[in-house]
């Protein structure tokens, strides 16, 4: 009988759908009108393109457009959503009479749209008398204010409200046609800023909301006040006031009065407490939230009476044993009883605990919990020596299990039988030990996500991973596991994407021959002990997103199948035994983001094919090998952050690559051969905050434009030939913050972020001794090294520029002058060389005062009178701080001072004879030019007493003669010769 009447359905179904071909013409029409207001109101989507693109003249069917929906067998329009269409459109007004046509319409969805109100006597008020079906109303996203719900009020079919982020501020439809919305259920007033209910719920001109059953108020301005106002809502089932001002403790009897909730979210408050502490009887409670609180008492203890309990999130900033039930009812690993009597009354389905501090002991209550699936416990200093394994034990339908940074300890262990449910694990950051569990792939089959970092698991890998055939993300880095990576698992786990071993003992070949692993996105394999050759059966995997096999024993030249990668965004080989010069390629690996090749053996010149990465570059990092050139003149990379080619023997001039590099904050070309001026442009970068270029043989004066650059943190010029007076507005800062640090593109799984960061240090001179400084120390230092040049002038810094400098280098140069008085004024100094130089005058006492002062160097100058007194900061310095300095007495330099001597003054350059210190220069090329002609006289006597090395001679002058001959007839083209001719 009932297939009767659902064939009988089905037929008056397909006639009526027969009968209406299309939407009706007066709602297309008003369909029309609505367009100036949304624009794609009539756009379609297509599949095959992935994006909206408008229905041609064919599509006279309303019902087909993306945002519309009709009713099948009237045709009518029932559904439209017309969110961000009006996108274009700044606080304009709605001329709700426009919706009037729709007679079926049951949803109107405006979200997003930028509309201020409703044109004058054109509200929503208009539509309560015709649109009697409309029960969904979504406003969200616009800028409307309290005036709107007078009109909103008369719309009494309404079920679902949604007022969220909007401009509300207060809740008074103050409107003679109240209680319109006794059919509300649903209300959303999130993200605005009420700070009262005002007369919404109460009083002669309130809304009697007696069936609403969703009330969402998060991230407003109320405070405790709220809870009596609720207490009308017979009838709700869920309640947020996340993110508002609730502080302190909240009284149970204004919730109890809401003896139907399920849903309590109360999280990114300063709750405290409940009043009393064990007054709640809401006995529908399902779901609480009460994360990012303050809480100062057991909350267990106030929750273990709500039966129906399923959902807990207890997200605290101090922890200290607050999860603890009453009476600190616990027990410990090897007790597996407790009365029944003290047992919580729920059984949780999903859990969350997170705190700081000591959680005491672990939550034992969880021991009575069997219908667990999911439980998230995080960042709690647990007291327990031993992973409860009675979790998977207990709970047979546990999907998934995080515990991490917590505190734990001793081996890990799995269930005695196969968990068939658990597909997310993750018990990083702990202080687990010994093996990791032989049959772990065989127990826990159906794992996609396994994480056991930062531990300390030693052994070797089971091969039983393998057994895992759902495993997407494995990660067991940071812990001390040995030997190599079983053959089992590179053919078992086929769907692998992620493999993090990085900072492990591993070693043997990366991988052998027999592989299954294509579906890599993101491969970490540094830190270890690997050696052979980069293997070549990486090449089949098309995904590769990042690939890091940096300080490892990887020997042999860089694959040029690595450039053909075209997912391939982050690629690090540094701290590796590669040799050979750098592939070419032809622009397929062009997503590339981040290129780390330091510390290997790489030589030849950096290949021009580095200009297709010129649009995604952010990191480059090709420091300490020995490639040599120049960089290509096409490269011109502009949203580079760090540069480091230090350690190389790169030639020419500071080439224009980062002429546009606005975003550059790191570049380091320390030790090289380039030469020419520091030019002009280094003014562009203006977030510039590391520039590294020592060693190098640059000339000409320092740029003033480097004046320009306001977040300059190290300079270091130093040993290069740099000439003329010191810029008085240099300026460097300490950062104080930590630089923001590249982090490798993150990825998602199962719901998780999974990021690589990187991260080199900048090597610079300290206290006259060079160290290397990551980046959490660099936030902490400023400094200028302008030290071994030719400078020339009087020191003469504007203090303020520099007032937080730690560092300041200008020793063996040529300045002149006094020691600047005002270098007093510089508290946080600590290491002060101004040696070698023909500075005059006396050395400040006021030095004295500079507390942090470690290393203070004023050796070989031309200082007189008295070498400060041995107080403050200055006590700790002697004679060789003082040396060579003939006009300075006092009992640091050993020397009488009385009489006072008085200094001579430097006489002037006569000409442009340069000043040579304590060298006689005639004297030295005088004999000079002996020597040489000597040697000479020697070489001629050797080959004319003895014959035979004469001979020898002028052979190996003729074969060397010939051998250059030859070369430059292979090497150059014979256009060449003719050209010249």
């Amino acid at each position: 009988m009932e297939l009767k009447w659902l064939a009988l359905v089905l037929v008056v179904l397909s006639l009526g759908a027969g009968l209406c071909d299309g939407c009706l013409e007066e709602e297309r029409s008003a369909l029309f009108q609505l367009k100036p207001f949304f624009e794609f109101i009539n756009y379609k989507f297509q599949p095959n393109n992935f994006e909206l693109n408008p229905k041609k003249e064919s599509s006279s069917n309303c019902c087909e457009w993306e945002r519309v929906e009709c009713n099948p067998i009237t045709g009518r329009v029932t559904h439209l959503f017309l969110n961000y269409s009006g996108y274009n459109k700044m606080d304009w007004y709605l001329n709700a009479s426009l919706f009037l046509p729709f007679e079926e319409l049951q949803s109107l969805s405006l979200i997003g749209n930028s509309i201020a109100g409703c044109v004058v006597n054109q509200g929503f008020e208009r539509l309560s008398s015709k649109l009697d079906k409309l029960e969904n109303l979504d406003l969200s996203e616009n800028h409307f204010n309290d005036s709107i719900l007078a009109s909103l009020s008369e719309l009494a079919s309404l079920k679902s409200l949604n007022l969220k982020y909007n401009l509300f501020t207060g809740l008074n439809p103050t409107n003679e046609s109240n209680n319109n919305w006794m059919n509300l259920k649903e209300l959303y007033l999130g993200g605005n800023e009420i700070n009262s209910l005002g007369s919404l719920f109460h009083g002669k001109e309130g809304m009697k909301l007696n069936k609403l059953e969703v009330l969402s108020l998060y991230d407003n301005l109320f405070n405790n006040s709220i809870f009596p106002s609720l207490a009308v809502l017979s009838n709700l089932k869920s309640l947020d006031l996340s993110y508002n001002q609730l502080e302190g403790a909240i009284y149970t009897k204004d919730l109890n009065a809401l003896s139907n909730l399920e849903d309590l979210i109360l999280s990114g408050n300063e709750v405290n407490g409940f009043i009393p502490s064990q007054g709640i009887r809401l006995m529908n409670l399902k779901v609480v939230d009460l994360s990012r609180n303050d809480f100062n008492n057991s909350i267990m203890s106030s929750l273990a009476t709500l039966s129906n309990l399923k959902t807990l999130w207890i997200d605290i900033y101090q922890c200290n044993g607050l999860i603890d039930m009453k009476d600190n009812n616990n027990i410990h690993a090897d007790d597996h009883e407790m009365s029944h009597s003290s047992a919580p009354r729920f059984q949780l389905s999903t859990i969350k605990l997170s705190c700081c501090g000591s959680g005491g002991s672990f939550p034992q209550f969880l021991y009575h919990q069997s219908e667990l699936w999911v439980v998230f416990l995080s960042d709690i200093y647990f007291k327990v020596d031993r992973f409860p394994f009675w979790l998977l034990e207990n709970n047979t339908k546990l999907v998934t299990l995080s515990l991490m940074n917590c505190s734990l300890s001793g081996p890990f262990q799995v269930p005695s039988y196969v968990h068939s449910a658990l597909s997310y694990l993750d018990i990083s950051n702990n202080a687990f030990g010994g093996n990791i569990p032989v049959k772990m792939g065989a127990h826990l089959p159906v794992l996609g996500y396994l994480n056991m970092s930062k531990n300390y698991f030693n052994g070797s890998i089971p091969s039983s991973f393998g057994d895992m055939s759902s495993l997407e993300v494995l990660d067991l880095s940071n812990n001390q596991l040995s030997r190599e990576i079983p053959e089992h698992m590179t053919m078992g786990c086929s769907l692998l994407q992620v493999l993090a071993l990085s900072n492990n003992k591993l070693q043997g070949s990366i991988f052998s021959g027999n592989f299954n692993l294509t579906n890599f996105s993101t491969l970490e394999l540094n830190g270890n002990n690997f050696t052979g050759m980069i293997p070549n059966v990486l090449a089949n995997c098309s995904y590769l997103y990042i690939l890091d096999l940096s300080n490892n024993s990887i020997f042999g030249e860089v694959p040029s199948w690595i450039w053909n990668m075209s997912e391939l965004a982050a690629l690090d080989v540094s701290r590796n035994q590669l040799f050979g010069r750098l592939p070419q390629w032809r622009g397929y690996a062009s997503n590339l983001e981040q290129v780390a090749m330091a510390d290997n053996q790489l030589e030849g010149s950096i290949p021009r094919a580095i200009c297709s990465l010129n649009f995604k570059l952010q990191f480059l990092d090709l420091s300490m090998n020995s490639l040599s050139g120049t960089l290509p003149s096409c490269f011109k990379p502009v949203s580079v952050r760090e540069v480091h080619l230090f350690k190389n023997k790169l030639q020419g001039a500071l080439p224009n690559a980062f002429h546009d590099s606005s975003s550059l904050v790191t570049l380091d070309l320390s030790y090289n051969h380039l030469k020419g001026n520091i030019p002009n442009w280094v003014s562009n970068l203006s977030k510039l905050s590391y520039l590294l270029l020592r060693r190098n043989h640059f000339e000409g004066e320092i740029p003033i434009q480097l004046c320009k650059l306001d977040r300059l943190s190290l300079i270091d010029l130093s040993q290069n030939n740099l000439s003329g007076g010191i810029p008085s507005c240099l300026k460097v800062f300490a950062l104080n913050y930590a630089p923001e640090q590249y982090i490798w593109h993150q990825t998602i799984y199962y719901g998780m972020n999974s990021s690589v960061s990187i991260e080199v240090s900048i090597e610079y001179t300290v206290k006259s001794r060079s160290y290397n400084y990551k980046r959490r120390m660099l936030q902490y230092m400023s400094g200028i090294d302008l030290s071994c040049n030719k400078l020339t002038g009087e020191i003469s810094f504007e203090t303020k520029n520099i007032k937080k400098i730690f560092i300041l280098n200008l020793s063996h140069n040529s300045l002149t002058g006094p020691v600047p008085q005002a270098f007093s004024n510089l508290m946080d100094m600590e290491s002060l060389d101004l040696s070698y130089n023909n500075l005059t005058g006396n050395i400040p006492a006021e030095f004295a005062v500079l507390h942090f002062l470690e290393y203070f160097n004023v050796s070989y100058n031309n200082l007189s009178g008295k070498t400060p007194e041995r107080i403050g900061q200055l006590g700790a310095f002697d004679e060789s701080n003082y040396v060579g300095n003939p006009f300075l007495c006092g009992s640091l330099v050993g020397k009488n001072c009385s009489p006072v001597e008085t200094p001579l003054t430097p006489k002037a350059s006569a000409g442009n004879k340069e000043d040579h210190g304590f060298i006689d220069m005639d004297a030295f090329y005088a004999s000079f030019f002996a020597c040489y002609v000597m040697v000479l006289l020697c070489i001629a006597a050797v080959l004319y007493i003895n014959p035979y090395w004469r001979q020898a001679w002028f052979y190996h002058i003729h074969m060397a003669v010939d051998s250059c001959y030859y070369f430059v007839i292979d090497n150059f083209p014979r256009s060449f010769f003719s050209g010249n001719m």
